[in-house]
């Protein structure tokens, strides 16, 4: 006992008596020195006393598919920053895999009495993957908010970048550039915004007049190295031009590109999608769609601290414009093609 209010006693910054007392119900204690003690309990992994257990937490889970892709990162940063100035403690967790799954760490979130929970990049936005553990949140009537488009059926407020306006930057960049052949490099097929951002692709390419061919489609899991074998299928299509559902992807569609003896953007140009970290440092720099991450983010919080409080929040999916960043990536189609 004596070792745990130690260390909740440093973890808060007060008195192990100031602890002591609010463990006990004892009063003289202030509201948010009570809430960042029961904080600090959870975030040190005790137990809450009995009679404290029923309280929700000041956590909040940020569920995340990986840390890999910087956008991940990116968007745990801006929604750690965001949830800290509302009084909450974020509580991350991210998936492995053949370890840890999003499943295992809604159960766990629950058993930590959180506020509320924030995903991004989930099993919400593949049809074809388990959505059981999004019932247990509405079971429990526990508060979230999905970061990125979902499928229809889930009662969560989402709040996403426009797919579609994206699509239009980067194949309408594309075709300024006198680029008639283009290739589209997607995520899985039961991803939703993966859907979004080809149908949009389809709509733009018969705008203008052009092809899109089912050989000029491919798609890949969301890593690099899915990103460059999936390319060889579009480079055999013979495309000048590739518009990637994201940055890692389009990071190896330049390794493949360049593995087959062409240059990026001589031969081919390509465009990610993201613009998460250090792609103006890569050769040669990326042109890419642009998440507006600091606003999604801030939107996401705003929404699941509304929950929280009791409001009543719409369950529509806020959509954010994105921005095209253009760089070395990219340029005119080459001569002939």
């Amino acid at each position: 006992m004596s070792r745990r209010l130690a260390e909740v006693a440093r973890k808060v910054g007060v008195s192990e008596a100031t602890v002591s007392r609010v463990l006990n119900g004892k009063p003289g204690v202030s509201e948010a020195t009570r809430q960042a003690v029961l904080t600090a309990l959870d975030v040190l992994g005790y137990e809450r006393p009995t009679k404290l257990r029923g309280e929700k937490a000041r956590l909040v889970g940020l569920v995340l598919p990986e840390l890999q892709n910087p956008i991940f990162p990116a968007f745990a940063e801006v929604v750690g920053g965001a949830l800290a100035q509302q009084g909450f403690t974020p509580v991350l967790c991210t998936q492995t895999a053949g370890g840890v799954s999003e499943a295992d760490y809604v159960e766990l979130l629950l058993q930590q009495h959180v506020s509320g929970v924030v995903f991004a990049g989930g099993n919400y936005a593949q049809r074809d993957a388990s959505h059981a553990h999004y019932a247990r949140l509405t079971e429990r009537q526990l508060p979230a908010v999905l970061i990125n488009a979902s499928i229809d059926a889930l009662p969560f407020p989402r709040v996403s970048c426009n797919d579609e306006v994206a699509v239009e930057q980067a194949m309408g960049h594309l075709i300024s550039l006198g680029h008639t052949r283009i290739g589209v490099l997607l995520g899985p097929t039961d991803h939703v915004p993966s859907e979004r951002k080809l149908a949009a692709a389809r709509v733009v390419a018969a705008r203008a007049g052009l092809e899109l061919g089912a050989d000029q489609v491919v798609h890949s899991a969301y890593s690099l190295e899915s990103g460059q074998a999936a390319t060889g299928r579009l480079l055999k299509a013979g495309v000048t031009g590739i518009i990637c559902a994201s940055d890692p992807l389009a990071l190896g569609a330049i390794r493949a590109v360049r593995r087959a003896g062409m240059r990026v953007p001589d031969d081919v140009s390509v465009v990610g999608y993201d613009d998460s970290a250090f792609m103006s440092c890569t050769e040669p720099p990326l042109t890419t769609v642009r998440q507006p991450i600091e606003p999604m983010g801030r939107a996401a919080i705003e929404l699941l601290v509304g929950l929280i409080g009791g409001a009543s929040v719409a369950q529509d999916e806020l959509l954010f414009e994105p921005e095209l960043v253009v760089r070395g990536s990219t340029g005119p189609a080459p001569t002939g093609a």
